[in-house]
């Protein structure tokens, strides 16, 4: 199945090419100006950037629909995100914005965290000027953020680096 976002429509299709001669499509309303995104660390659900409405739609692609619309910052702008677990919300996708200096973290754990699920739990604080990639890996303690939006060269030629044990310390 391909997942395509149409971007100024705000929705999402679903395509099960299964069948090539008779695709079937299924439309997910979401918010208008989708831009990037990435999956949570199962794969089930893809969080999408609708950048000029400051939301973050997820997509449950298993069931097809619409699992939640998240109010975040200024611009969200996650590239694919990052997927690390928060030690106290659980596994969460971290998105930097294009608007401001926050990283927002949001819960992705449905089952084991349910109170959180969807929800924006926390936001960090990068250097300034706003992010356009964070990365993390499965086998790190850490998450990778970029500032090239700041204003002073020399951090806008770094990379924040976050300890997610200790989200805290900055």
């Amino acid at each position: 199945e391909f997942l395509v976002n149409v971007k100024e429509t705000g929705k999402t299709l679903m395509v099960d090419y299964s069948d090539i001669n008779n695709l079937r499509t299924t439309e997910i309303g979401s918010a208008r100006f989708l831009h990037d995104g990435g999956w949570d660390s199962t794969k089930r659900y893809f969080l999408v950037a609708a950048n000029n409405s400051n939301k973050i739609a997820v997509i449950d692609a298993k069931e097809d629909k619409l699992a939640a619309l998240v109010e975040v910052g200024k611009i969200p702008h996650p590239g694919r995100g990052a997927n690390f677990v928060h030690p106290k919300y659980g596994p969460v996708w971290a998105t930097g914005h294009l608007g401001d200096e926050n990283i927002s973290l949001i819960a992705t754990d449905p089952k084991g965290h349910k109170q959180y699920a969807f929800k924006e739990v926390a936001q960090l604080k990068g250097q300034g000027g706003g992010s356009l990639f964070l990365k993390s890996h499965p086998k790190s303690t850490n998450l990778y953020v970029d500032t090239p939006l700041n204003p002073d060269a020399k951090i806008s030629q770094s990379v924040v680096v976050f300890n997610i044990k200790d989200l805290d310390k900055g």
